[in-house]
């Protein structure tokens, strides 16, 4: 099936097979639509690029990188900080898809711009500029009805802003409930971070040091959920009943410690750790200085 795009109320709409993005921009007219434009001629080469190294992609990152690709060598890169554990280039594909294309945007007479790719985003932001990012913290709780127009609109977790002073032009977000596997039991955990594919490779290991041993927690083989998935038949987390807030706590303070070592690694900004509807927050250690309010505001949810 060839690529399709569509226009949308805020930006345009890719998608090809499994890859399914969301982009908008602020500023000149003839600068957005060359932007947009020249993403979409990128975008209906990406999925063929990644399926060509896609073996290679499955495989743990160990060693020099094998990867040829500009994505690929990208999904390998923001893995490798993480290879003492088990990772794949897999766990940054979303994010290192969504910083590609973002790439097209950082053009003069663009203001800001962001790039969705299922919850991964990537940003640019011209300086003086800002975002403000929607955070809906559990899948499980969503109303369809609240994405029809006439229906209020999604009822969010919580609003952050991203500022142009800030180092953070990445956010990704992981979880059991996810489209992707986790092998903890964190309801969604967001990072913020230099890059989208750092983002997302931080989200995915923080996401599974949220984890607790109840034998109640269902688990399986993920390679009998999909058979091709790149974790094997390692255990991944597909049932987690209500727990004791002890077990909660104790899986959140996990995590919040997974997120600090990567903080004072640099590999992430911040982080949001979210099960149960308890809460942690790792909050940068060196917030910017405070930048002038925008009055625009989008908010990529």
């Amino acid at each position: 099936m060839p690529a399709i795009r569509t226009q949308w109320r805020d930006g345009r709409h890719f998608q090809h097979g499994p890859i399914d993005v969301l982009i908008g921009a602020d500023g000149e007219h003839d600068a957005v639509e060359a932007a947009h434009e020249a993403a979409w001629r990128r975008f209906e080469t990406i999925l063929d690029e990644l399926v060509a190294e896609l073996p290679l992609l499955k495989r743990p990152v160990r060693g020099p990188c094998p990867l040829r690709g500009d994505i690929a060598r990208r999904m390998w890169l923001a893995c490798r900080p993480h290879h003492e554990a088990f990772i794949t280039p897999m766990a940054a594909v979303a994010g290192a898809v969504a910083q590609e294309l973002i790439g097209f945007y950082r053009q003069p007479g663009i203001r800001r711009a962001w790039v969705n790719n299922g919850g991964d985003i990537a940003l640019h932001l011209a300086p003086g500029e800002s975002l403000r990012v929607g955070l809906f913290a559990d899948i499980a709780k969503l109303d369809a009805r609240q994405l029809l127009e006439g229906h209020g609109g999604l009822a969010l977790d919580g609003r952050f802003a991203i500022t142009a002073a800030m180092p953070v032009r990445g956010i990704a977000t992981s979880g059991w409930r996810g489209r992707s596997f986790s092998l903890g039991i964190a309801d969604s955990v967001t990072v913020l971070a230099r890059t989208a594919a750092e983002a997302d490779a931080a989200a995915t290991m923080i996401a599974n040091a949220v984890n607790s041993d109840d034998p109640r927690i269902v688990r399986r083989p993920a390679n009998t959920l999909k058979d091709d998935s790149d974790l094997g038949d390692i255990p991944v987390t597909v049932d987690v009943p209500p727990l004791a807030h002890a077990q909660v706590l104790d899986a959140l303070r996990a995590g919040a410690k997974c997120a600090r070592a990567l903080q004072s690694r640099a590999l992430i900004w911040s982080a949001a750790l979210v099960c149960q509807s308890r809460l942690a927050r790792v909050e940068p250690v060196h917030p910017p200085e405070p930048q002038p309010a925008i009055a625009a505001e989008s908010t990529p949810t």
